[in-house]
Formats: structure tokens, C-alpha cells, sequence
């Protein structure tokens, strides 16, 4: 058996201590704007209730935004990022609550906006200072994990350059034994001996999915000891999205791709497209009336152009745009894309597509329902049937709803796609945005687009 005492990142992990921190500042916060504003800390009962409510507050949005999880590998920027909007959003529903119940005269607006901003200087310092000397301690050989490597040379290659390029992550390798194929009894004990004399905390597993029988002796040879035993099965050539464990009916299961927008998930991102296309629809309502008039004005035809899209799991649906090109009618139902200088596109659509206003009565369909403000662009059925045979996972982008923007229009990988190459980004674009999403990344593709998404070279 390992007696070796475990590390401080382990006897006090972050998902315990941290949750603790942030209620300690927000009390800190609250007392240092109540002698701010009023000159006394004897703060009065109905400030405590508010601080109360809000220390909550935090603590459940930080998990729901998973801000208290996986700690190692989690840069202190992304920390930050996740911090800031969830102080930003107990700031929101605090002002709400004051408005709503009437009780702008019994608490101080200055208070609530002191305690919010020390508090929020408080706990985002004590995260850095956390990631500061975790990282400084890993770098000299401190608050790491030792592991055994087991599996072929080629997937303890890769493991080991992973652990390589994530030295934040505080793993070392204590041991390797290199397997080819299914071992003997005798290699097995060999093996066991070899761990428990290596001192390592945990053993990876790391084999392809065809060598997944290898891992039940492993399993079974270590079965006497108290070292932690992970699977690192080799995926390498699929596309994975969302991939993870599960339970279903009874059984464990690996997830290689689901939805990560399920449960509260879908209700948070739901919840984002009505709040935000609501105000974006009242906010674009005169510019939207000056584009139809312009284009009525300068085209015969109708103001919209209706099309039907693929939307999430397959369904079908109609998107709305401006209309920008002149009426006309495709051959043989293909669906030509738009190039430079093409002859089709008005004057008036020029500037609209170069600028993406015409993309603006989608904002009708988010309110429908059938898109969302962020997520995969929607293409044209037939470009659907024509990439699903040749880019892998194409059409995984439609286990999501479309968006208006997304990850991959952000990232320069917009207008016409004239190579395969070009599809292929913007689909990988599209799987990592599914992969990864969180309502920080929508905001922040959002930020982004109006930064600078508007207008793009690429667009015509």
C-alpha cells in the first residue's frame, strides 16, 4: 500500500475550499462598502439578508458555469472569464430584485455596487494567487501526481507528450511498462510489483479500443491496492463530441458524441436567445425597416428570401434573409454559393452581405425557436448532401440548433467555402464550438462578432 501522505491540492480540494472562499469575500466585500459608504461595520440585518442571497448566488452559478471543476488544467484566464460573468449576472439579478420589490430606498445602490466589485477583487485575486504558487510548487517537483504508464509504445508516446505540453497540470510519470499484447499471469504480478515499487498515485490505462480486454486484467491485478486506475482509451482518427461518461439503463457507458446542450443546458441556452434576440429585435426594428425600403426601392422582388435550412437533429426549416441578389431561378435545384463579383447580388446586397445585415430577420427564427444567436451556420440542403459524404462528422453540426454567428464566423472561416479545405475548418470550427459550449462562450463569440464580425473580406 501507497502510505505516502497525499498533497495539499488533494487533502483540500478546490471544489471545498474554493465555494468557501467566494462566501468569505462577499461578507469582506459587503463590510468594506457598508464602512465605505456608511462609516461603521456594524452592518444592518436587512445587508445581511442581501449579502446572504448573494454569496448564494455566486456559489450556484459557479456551479452551474463548472467553475469549481477541474482546477488543475484550467488556465487562472479562463478562471477569470467564468468569475466575471458570474458576478456580472449576481449583479443583474441583484439590481432586479432591488427594482422589482421596490426597495431602492432601503438599500444603498453604492453598497451593492461596492460589495459586488470588492468582493469580485477579492476572489479573483485569491485564484490567481492559488494557480501562482500551485504552479511555482508543480515546478519544483511539488503538489504533483506520479503515474504509471501501461499500453503499447505508441499511445505512451502520446500520453506523454500530452502530460509534456500541460505541465500546469501537475502530473509526473513514475513508471512505464509497454504491452503489445494480451500479457501472461506472470506479467501481470511483474506489473503490480512494479507499481507499487514505482510510489505512483494513479495508473493510466492508455490502449486502443480493439486492446480493450487488456484493461479487466490490469484492473484485476491491481485489485489490491489502493493506487487510482484510469482508462485512456485511444480515439485517435474519430471525431469525437462531447465525449464522457454516463450511466444508461444500468450500465456505464462512454459517450463519444452527444449533446452537450441538454437538461439545464438547453434551459440556460434557451433563456439567452429569448432575452438577448428580444432586445436585439426592438433595437434593430428602424434598420430593418430602412434595409426593406431600400431594397424594394432598388430591385423588383420580394423583401425576404426564404429558404429551407437543416436545423438541429435534422429537422427541417424555413431561415429568413434579405433578399440580395436578383430573382432567379437555379438549374436542375443546385444551389450555386455567391463569389466575387457575382452578377446576381444587387448594389444594395452587396453591402448587405459584406456587413451581414442581411442576416438580421433571423432573429425571427430565434424567437421561434428553430435557431439560436450562436451556434453552426445553417447551409443550403444541398451543399448538406453534397460535404456529409466527404468531411467527416459534417453533419454532427446539426445536433445543435444553427446560429446567427458561431465560433467558426469569428474565426475568419465565413462567406464562400471553394474548397473542401475551407469546409473542413469550418466544420472543425463548428464540432469545437458544440464540444465546448458554455453560456461565457456564447457571450463572448457575441463580443466578438460585433467587434469584429460585422464585415469581412471573405463575405460576397
Amino acid at each position: 500500500m501507497d502510505r505516502r501522505p497525499a498533497g495539499i491540492s488533494e487533502r483540500y480540494p478546490a471544489q471545498l475550499i474554493v465555494p468557501v472562499v467566494d462566501m468569505l469575500a462577499m461578507v469582506a466585500g459587503s463590510l468594506l462598502a457598508y464602512w465605505w459608504r456608511f462609516g461603521t461595520f456594524g452592518m444592518h440585518e436587512r445587508f445581511w439578508l442581501a449579502t446572504a442571497v448573494m454569496a448564494l448566488l455566486v456559489v450556484l452559478l459557479n456551479v452551474m458555469q463548472r467553475g469549481y471543476t477541474r482546477w488543475r488544467i484550467t488556465r487562472i484566464s479562463t478562471l477569470l472569464a467564468k468569475l466575471c460573468l458570474v458576478w456580472a449576472v449576481v449583479a443583474i439579478i441583484a439590481a432586479s430584485l432591488i427594482y422589482f420589490a421596490h426597495a431602492a430606498e432601503r438599500f444603498s445602490r453604492l453598497w451593492v455596487g461596492g460589495a459586488l466589485v470588492i468582493s469580485f477583487g477579492i476572489s479573483a485575486s485569491a485564484r490567481v494567487a492559488a494557480q501562482i504558487v500551485l504552479r511555482r510548487a508543480r515546478r519544483f517537483g511539488r503538489a504533483r501526481r506520479s503515474v504509471f504508464l501501461v499500453g503499447p509504445s505508441a499511445q505512451l508516446l502520446q500520453v506523454g507528450k500530452g502530460m509534456r505540453n500541460a505541465p500546469a497540470e501537475g502530473y509526473s510519470i513514475a513508471g512505464v511498462c509497454r504491452m503489445t499484447g494480451e500479457p501472461g499471469a506472470a506479467e501481470l504480478d511483474q506489473l503490480a510489483r512494479r507499481v507499487v515499487a514505482s510510489g505512483a498515485r494513479e495508473v493510466w490505462i492508455c490502449v486502443p479500443l480493439e486492446m480493450g480486454g487488456l484493461v479487466r486484467s490490469i484492473f484485476y491485478v491491481l485489485r489490491h491496492h489502493t493506487v487510482e486506475v484510469r482508462f485512456i482509451p485511444d480515439f485517435r482518427g474519430m471525431q469525437l463530441l462531447n465525449h464522457r461518461m454516463s450511466e444508461v439503463a444500468g450500465h456505464l457507458a462512454v459517450d463519444l458524441s452527444v449533446t452537450p446542450l441538454d437538461g439545464l443546458a438547453r434551459i440556460i441556452k434557451r433563456l439567452e436567445d429569448l432575452v438577448l434576440g428580444s432586445l436585439i429585435t426592438l433595437l434593430i426594428i428602424p434598420v430593418c425597416i430602412g434595409i426593406a425600403i431600400a431594397i424594394k426601392v432598388t430591385s423588383p422582388g420580394p423583401v425576404l428570401f426564404k429558404q429551407y435550412r437543416t436545423g438541429a437533429n435534422g429537422r427541417r426549416f424555413k431561415v429568413y434573409k434579405f433578399r440580395s441578389m436578383v430573382v432567379h431561378q437555379e438549374r436542375n435545384g443546385q444551389v450555386t454559393q455567391a463569389r466575387k463579383g457575382d452578377p446576381r447580388i444587387t448594389r444594395v446586397g452587396a453591402f448587405l452581405r459584406r456587413t451581414s445585415l442581411d442576416e438580421l430577420p433571423q432573429f425571427y427564427n430565434v424567437l421561434q425557436g428553430r435557431m439560436s444567436i450562436v451556434g453552426p451556420r445553417p447551409h443550403a440542403l444541398a451543399h448538406n448532401e453534397y460535404y456529409k459524404d466527404i468531411v467527416e462528422s459534417y453533419m454532427k453540426r446539426h445536433k445543435v440548433k444553427p446560429g446567427i454567428t458561431g465560433w467558426a464566423q469569428v474565426k475568419g472561416y465565413r462567406g464562400e467555402t471553394d474548397t473542401v479545405e475551407k469546409m473542413e475548418k469550418r466544420v472543425a470550427c463548428d464540432l469545437w464550438y458544440i464540444d465546448n459550449w458554455s453560456l461565457w462562450l456564447d457571450l463572448r463569440i457575441i463580443l466578438m462578432t460585433i467587434y469584429k464580425g460585422f464585415c469581412s473580406k471573405s463575405a460576397y
